[in-house]
């Protein structure tokens, strides 16, 4: 399906009279749909969930320049409250490929949301979001320790620069939106998202889309 023209994403931000507070520069998703059956998110298809849910549609040239959406539930095409940039694996679209592959395509609860996670020696730190674990499509591999998060140290503060190195707690550039599999955005993106969840509502759902 391709991408909404700019007076189409107007048309659908304008529908039902709620304001739009999305990112100027944002664009529409490609699939407002429903992640196994690919029709329209109606209201009745998301009620379960609650108003509010997170969309991540992935970037099929370049995963790390695919996009996250903060989404809200109408009647007829959801719309688009806020959109960021972001990434999911290290490149490879392979999602039975553990610590490779991005997030494979469906619907995942969300199982609850902290601003200083401590996930030890190496692991996530900070604003986080975590997921349900998901089976990929060959029906047996199971990715797990699945979040949506950034790159910081468990305070929510960027760490110290490494001269010649990525540091995994500070944001260094682009190169930051690799990831396992977990869906990577800038650390200012991840605060504006948990304050655009406390304003709405916290969504229960994740929906993945390609």
């Amino acid at each position: 399906m391709k991408r909404l023209t700019t007076a189409a994403l107007t048309g659908v931000l304008l529908t039902g009279g709620l304001a739009a507070v999305a990112q100027p520069t944002q664009a529409a998703p490609a699939r407002q749909a429903a992640a196994v059956s690919g029709t329209a998110v109606s209201q009745a298809a998301a009620g379960s969930t609650g108003k509010y849910y997170f969309l991540f549609d992935k970037n099929q040239s370049n995963p790390t320049k695919s996009k996250l959406y903060f989404m809200k539930s109408v009647p007829g095409k959801d719309k688009v409250i806020k959109s960021y940039r972001a990434g999911s694996g290290n490149g490879s679209k392979d999602e039975c490929a553990p610590k490779r592959g991005w997030l494979p395509n469906g619907s995942y609860k969300v199982l609850g949301h902290e601003k200083r996670k401590n996930g030890g020696e190496g692991g996530i730190f900070g604003y986080a979001i975590h997921v349900q674990d998901k089976v990929c499509k060959n029906g047996r591999t199971k990715r797990t320790e699945l979040f949506i998060h950034s790159e910081m140290k468990p305070n929510g503060q960027q760490g110290p620069k490494v001269p010649g190195k990525d540091s995994p707690y500070r944001w260094d550039g682009a190169r930051d939106y690799y990831s396992y599999a977990c869906i990577k955005i800038t650390p200012a993106h991840i605060r504006d998202l948990f304050r655009t969840a406390d304003r709405y509502g916290w969504p229960k759902q994740l929906k993945v889309v390609s």
